[in-house]
């Protein structure tokens, strides 16, 4: 099957997301935030552990959910574990955050802790509020009416 890329060309493919407990996010994501399942992959250990750099046995279960186009990749590690989770901040390089854009915050906000997260009530603006997933990366809500004042997206 072909690809349709060619030469230098390239496309987003995906972000991926250590988690602790794949089904508990796989529920924040798709009941919180309206991700839906597309497919799931039991990696080989061999290719996985030379890819990712994470000694044998490694054990990754990856789940690949969709929302507006955007990919997303949940990996677990049965044999391999995850590291302690250690709270980020936004000047530490690296991924720093994912953003949505809310219809009725408040709404979304009753159902953070109930599936794992937490609100940082100390950031809410009103118009934006960041939350935890249940292995505490950082996800920005902004009210719908903060994509009404950007500007058009390029071609």
């Amino acid at each position: 099957m072909a690809s349709g890329l060619e030469g230098e060309q390239t496309v987003f493919n995906h972000v991926g997301i250590c988690v602790t407990d794949l089904n508990r996010s796989r529920k924040f994501y798709e009941e919180v935030l309206g991700f839906r399942f597309w497919w799931e992959l039991e990696a080989p250990d061999e290719g996985t552990s030379q890819l990712l750099q994470i000694p044998m046995p490694v054990g990754l279960h990856a789940v690949y959910l969709v929302r507006d186009g955007f990919v997303l990749e949940l990996l677990h590690y049965t044999e391999a574990g995850a590291t302690p989770f250690r709270a980020r901040v936004m000047n530490e390089p690296g991924l720093t955050h994912l953003s949505l854009s809310v219809g009725d915050i408040p709404a979304l906000l009753e159902k953070v802790a109930p599936h794992g997260g937490q609100v940082l009530e100390e950031t809410d603006m009103k118009a934006a509020i960041i939350i935890r997933d249940p292995d505490g990366q950082l996800i920005e809500l902004t009210s719908a009416g903060w994509r009404d004042i950007l500007p058009p997206l390029p071609a």
